[in-house]
């Protein structure tokens, strides 16, 4: 008899370093973040419509609060991605190279996705900086927000591909956080 869905099967160990605890720590607390944003969207899409079909009164800040949270909840669900291993990724061409060069590329892979998310960092930070000072009418709120999430993005994809590039330097496993 199954308990529960079958683990899959890895070569090595999970990674369980305090480097690693705490990108399970952030990763776990990125999913929660981005669930009750998620919530959020749906309370503010619903209050639309309610005021939209009931009261006749659109409430002009739901959508520009609807549309600043899908920004948040996409960067954070693509940090997480990223760290558990939900991204696009050519696992099947690396596995048929040999095990002496899949490492390098496994490593070089990882490192490729530190350099985007630092970009990211960068870009989003001078971006952030550039438009902090206009606002958005529809909620008062600085433009650079928007940005903002690029750089928390950015910042959680460069220590998740770092605790990947630890892991395969240990010959260990990073284990999703969401098991």
């Amino acid at each position: 008899m199954i308990d529960g869905p079958a683990e899959p099967e890895t070569s090595r160990p999970p990674s369980r370093h305090a480097y690693s605890r705490v990108c399970a720590l952030l990763s776990k607390a990125s999913l929660m973040l981005a669930v009750v944003l998620l919530i959020a969207i749906i309370v503010c899409v619903q209050y639309q419509v309610v005021g939209r079909y009931l009261f006749n009164d659109t409430p002009v800040w739901a959508e520009g609060l609807a549309l600043q949270l899908v920004l948040y909840v996409t960067a954070l669900g693509v940090a997480v991605g990223v760290r558990d291993a939900g991204h696009i990724g050519l696992d099947s061409l690396v596995a048929l190279l040999p095990e002496s060069l899949r490492l390098k590329i496994e490593i070089l892979i990882h490192a490729l996705v530190a350099l985007f998310g630092a970009i990211m960092v960068s870009s989003g930070w001078l971006w952030t900086r550039l438009k902090w000072s206009d606002i958005k009418p529809m909620l008062g709120i600085p433009v650079g927000m928007d940005y903002l999430a690029l750089v928390i993005a950015g910042m959680l994809i460069v220590l998740f591909s770092v605790e990947h590039i630890v892991a395969l330097l240990r010959d260990e496993e990073v284990v999703p956080a969401w098991n």
